[in-house]
């Protein structure tokens, strides 16, 4: 009897040792696997532990600025390209479009986030408690391009840039600073000498390797892989609008040095020019901006933006530049309608076209149509009384945003070969008698309109 006893109470142990086991494995399956995150595989489709380890970085940093209520937003190229094939599905579905871990465990080495600078007050307590977390963090700043002039270079510097590395990811956060023209700015990621440069991958960063200019967002709240996070609401415009969003500065620095070389004109009538010009430039823009074509600062305009970082007082006149393809038929009616009547039209649009329209008192605007050929870029000029053609030659170029008279606008990013193929080498030295035939280093002859065609290529309003 004694011995069957001993028999049943071992086997009572060893059946309460098996439940408990068992209890310890669902335990930690079901409660302490899902509290870090792990259990993700199993809901949402099996990844690999890299594809795995992407989205619980991703997860630690939105918990990381939950905590310090820092609204950022999704600007990953490479996610946001996935995300823009479902995107449709992803507004609809609360919960996502798929079961798989399709986005955040795509396989790169970073993710990238936005942070507008007014939101947040840069706090430290943000970085004590990343570190706590297990990220090692990396703060870039540079000089604040925003408190540049005429009276002071500033030497001020702002956050532009913050890395958030845990295991093998790591979190781009790219700081977004609000621009006088009614834009955002986000500046250059430069390491100081100090920096590792070993940190992350830092030549595969999206951005950051020059300065970019971008329209304020919409921003919309989504899931993805069980992730609440906010993204543009047009996920395709940000990304074509980030492909062509290299900014630069004004050159304050050269035009402190030229001003002193040659005093700024500061007359009433030169005061009152620019104030015109500046109305007339921004009334341009927007005009241009609702059509949807592309323009930039071409000829004196251009010139005075690099030159002096200001419109040319003498110069009496907006020049800007259009590209033909993007000629619309609308152009005309549309500026009318702003109320700058056409002064003149000269050309048409197979060759050597050119609008002018008479703006405040004296002050033109003329725009000047671009005809990209192999290995350069012209545009043309008539001489209405005589009808013959010029031609104006230039390296080919692509277009930068910069900010000009508190206006976000184009201008060629290959600037200094731009203003040297119009006005030459000397082009540092002011010209107050300028012929358009003949001063220009770039004009050539290119014959003479058919008299049948005057009618239609010389127009005079």
């Amino acid at each position: 009897m004694q011995k069957i006893n001993r028999n049943v109470v071992l086997a009572l142990l060893s059946l309460t040792s098996l439940v408990f086991l068992l209890f310890q494995l669902c335990y930690y399956k079901f409660y302490l696997s899902q509290k870090n995150g792990a259990a993700f595989s199993k809901a949402r489709g099996s990844q690999s532990g890299q594809d795995s380890t992407r989205w619980h970085v991703v997860r630690k940093f939105l918990v990381l600025i939950s905590s310090h209520n820092i609204p950022v937003y999704l600007i990953d190229p490479l996610i946001l390209g996935l995300v823009d094939k479902d995107i449709e599905q992803i507004r609809s579905s609360p919960d996502g479009p798929s079961p798989e871990c399709k986005y955040f465990c795509a396989p790169r080495d970073f993710t990238t986030f936005a942070l507008l600078d007014k939101t947040w007050k840069h706090d430290v307590g943000l970085f004590r408690t990343a570190e706590k977390m297990g990220f090692q963090w990396l703060k870039i700043i540079n000089k604040d391009p925003r408190l540049d002039g005429m009276d002071d270079l500033s030497g001020m510097e702002i956050p532009l840039h913050y890395i958030f590395k845990l295991a093998s990811h790591a979190i781009h956060l790219v700081v977004f600073y609000e621009r006088s023209g009614n834009f955002l700015w986000h500046g250059p990621l430069r390491l100081k000498q100090h920096m590792d440069r070993k940190f992350v991958p830092f030549r595969k960063f999206h951005f950051g390797r020059y300065p970019g200019a971008y329209e304020k967002p919409e921003l919309l709240l989504v899931s993805i892989d069980d992730l609440k996070v906010q993204i543009p609401k047009n996920p395709s415009s940000f990304l074509e609008e980030m492909s062509h969003s290299r900014f630069l500065e004004c050159r304050y620095r050269e035009a402190r040095a030229f001003f002193q070389l040659y005093p700024d004109d500061a007359s009433l009538d030169a005061v009152e020019f620019r104030k015109k010009a500046k109305s007339l430039l921004h009334l341009a823009a927007l005009t241009l901006n609702n059509l949807g074509v592309k323009f930039w600062l071409s000829s004196g305009t251009c010139l005075g933006w690099f030159r002096q970082c200001n419109v040319i007082p003498h110069s009496k006149d907006v020049d800007l530049g259009i590209f033909i393809r993007d000629y619309k038929a609308d152009i005309i009616p549309a500026f009318q309608k702003a109320g700058l009547p056409l002064k003149h039209k000269f050309g048409k649009v197979e060759d050597s076209l050119e609008l002018s329209f008479q703006g405040e008192d004296d002050v033109k605007l003329d725009i000047f149509f671009f005809y990209e050929e192999d290995d350069h870029i012209w545009n043309g000029g008539t001489q209405a009384k005589s009808g013959k053609k010029f031609k104006y030659l230039f390296p080919k170029f692509t277009l930068c945003w910069t900010e000009f008279v508190e206006l976000k606008v184009h201008v060629p990013c290959e600037t200094l070969q731009y203003v040297e193929a119009n006005y030459g080498p000397e082009w540092k030295v002011p010209v107050k008698t300028w012929d358009w035939k003949s001063s220009p280093f770039n004009v050539q002859d290119n014959g003479i309109w058919p008299i049948d065609e005057w009618d239609n290529v010389i127009q005079i309003y």
